[in-house]
Formats: C-alpha cells, structure tokens, sequence
C-alpha cells in the first residue's frame, strides 16, 4: 500500500484493465500559516500511457510538471484512467460540488464550449454531490472507460451503499479529467508533480 497522508492507496487496482498508481497528491489551503488538507488523491492509468508520451523522453519531472501540453497530450491518450479521492477533512458533498462546477464551467467557457447540454450534464453532477455529506475517509472515484468519452463518478462512505452517476457529456468528461490532471492549472500541484516524476522516470527508461 501507498500511503497519502496516512491514507492507503493499493498500488495497483484491477477495471477493464490493471491500472497502476503513477501520481499521489493532496488538495489543501493555507489559512493564516495552518496548512488545512482536504482531500488525497490516487491517480490510477494504463502502464502503457507512456507509449504515447514519447515525444517528452528523458524530460525532467520539474520539466513535466510545467508542460501542459504533456498533461494535454496525457489526457488525450487512449486508455483507461481512474482517479481515488479520499476525504481527509469533512466538508458538505454540495461544497465540493460547487468547485467542481465553478473549475468545469471556466475551462468550457474558456475554450467556447459551455452550451446548454454542457450546462445541463454539469447541474446533474451538482445535483448528486448536493445531497452527500464528506465525512473523513469517505472515497469519490471517477472512472474514464477507454472505450467510451464517459465518466462513471462514484461515492462511498461508511455505512451507507455507494451510489453513482454516469456523466454522457464528453466536453464535460474532458473537463473534470483537466480539474484533476491539468498541469499547471491542476486543482493538486502535489498530484501533478507526483505523476510527472513517476512519468519521467518511466520514459527515460
């Protein structure tokens, strides 16, 4: 097990495909010097990503970490990609959910692609945040097929069934993968630096 924060993280977990840890992070704050950590992250791909990332071989993680378009180019590459996310501090599902929305909504808008069925496909993902509560240690996965431009969210907490929604969007899909793994406009620096060191060091291999 990886340990994030004190969270486990198996290293390997098994969808259509085995899908291997390459990138751990934390999202947080810094209020008045306390650092306050929300959320551990888990980003879970195809070893065989790095095929498509040739063009970026013997980089530096340092390099990587500020290269959006190898985050671009990432995103964009066939496969399956799952992402964990573990509650650390509580907070009220409909909090994360407006995030969500807010970073969603400016990357559509940003690159003229907020219409109605965006917004639409975006207000049910708020509307199934709204009704959660995050406890601590409380898990949402976003899984991204490799045969589909969907997202299958799921949330879990103790004690309760996991419920789940299936986001059809794929401008939408896109979106929620860049809020995560968007480089250098990314929601976890820590996740982004992580992943680009794991990737380095595979592709100078």
């Amino acid at each position: 097990m990886v340990k994030v924060d004190d969270i486990p993280f198996p290293p390997q977990i098994e969808k259509a495909k085995p899908l291997c840890l390459l990138g751990h992070g934390i999202t947080d704050i810094e209020i008045h010097f306390l650092q306050i950590k929300f959320t551990a992250i888990g980003v879970y791909l195809e070893p065989e990503i790095v095929g498509h990332l040739q063009q970026w071989k013997n980089k530096s993680g340092e390099e990587l970490a500020k290269d959006d378009d190898f985050f671009e180019a990432l995103i964009s590459a066939p496969g399956e990609k799952f992402l964990r996310i573990v509650v650390i501090k509580e907070i009220k599902g409909s909090q994360y959910g407006v995030q969500l929305e807010s970073a969603v909504r400016d990357r559509l808008v940003d690159v003229d692609q907020y219409e109605e069925e965006e917004e639409e496909a975006l207000e049910k993902v708020v509307e199934f945040f709204q009704s959660k509560y995050f406890k601590k240690d409380s898990t949402i996965t976003f899984h991204f097929p490799a045969t589909s431009p969907t997202a299958e969210i799921v949330f879990t907490a103790e004690g309760k069934e996991e419920s789940k929604i299936t986001v059809e969007n794929a401008n939408v899909v896109k979106m929620i993968q860049k809020w995560y793994l968007g480089g250098t406009r990314g929601v976890s620096p820590t996740t982004i630096s992580s992943l680009a060191n794991t990737l380095a060091s595979k592709l100078s291999k």
